[in-house]
């Protein structure tokens, strides 16, 4: 049945990356001297404590059921922010930086890690297991760059809105930050309309440059 195939291919994958996002956030927050996501049973990969339940579930199910029946292949989804306490940080304009990037590279950490896994069957397993394999690498790839991708637009609420701060005067900052439910609904518009499609060309961009890293290196 397509739709158990595509919630294997698709939605635990995504689930993975999303967890390993938010433990990246937590772990340099304590490294920069922040226990709170500790504290909070958040330096896991349990997806359970990661869980939006309409953002880690109900979005990305019901994008599965579209795309297992022919509908937009539109996929879209969340979990829940590591907490932060910029109290603890002992530079938290620069810390914060560190912190919000640290899930966006935890993500091309993990695709870079897959496209030479995925370079590595197609050199080395039979072809018998060899598509199977590749689709499940691809698709771990790619959903680890778009996460990357997608988090690095520079908008509140998402990561990119807190590494761009790092560049901006605290006042603009600020006010940025004091409107993110609308940059929140921005976003959510975007994607809901199907704009958020223009994201596939960094997205293909970084995923064709791994690959082709990983060929280079294992195809000698």
């Amino acid at each position: 049945m397509q739709i158990i195939a595509n919630i294997f291919l698709i939605f635990f994958p995504f689930l993975f990356a999303l967890c390993f996002h938010e433990f990246a956030h937590g772990w340099v927050a304590k490294h920069k001297g922040d226990p709170t996501a500790e504290m909070m049973g958040r330096l896991t990969l349990n997806p359970l404590v990661h869980m939006d339940i309409i953002g880690t579930l109900i979005l990305p199910l019901i994008s599965i059921f579209s795309i297992s029946h022919g509908g937009p292949s539109f996929f879209f989804g969340w979990a829940k922010p590591v907490p932060v306490s910029i109290r603890n940080l002992k530079n938290p304009r620069k810390d914060m930086f560190w912190i919000a990037l640290a899930g966006p590279l935890s993500n091309l950490i993990l695709a870079f890690i897959s496209s030479f896994l995925y370079v590595f069957v197609m050199l080395k397993v039979d072809s018998g297991m060899q598509d199977a394999l590749k689709k499940i690498f691809t698709m771990f790839i790619i959903t680890n760059v778009s996460l990357a991708v997608f988090n690095m637009i520079p908008l509140h609420p998402l990561d990119g809105g807190k590494v761009l701060a790092r560049f901006l005067p605290a006042q603009i900052n600020y006010k940025l930050e004091q409107n993110e439910h609308i940059s929140g609904l921005i976003l959510l518009f975007i994607f809901m309309s199907g704009l958020g499609a223009i994201i596939a060309f960094p997205v293909q961009w970084i995923t064709r440059m791994l690959i082709n890293m990983a060929v280079l290196v294992l195809a000698r």
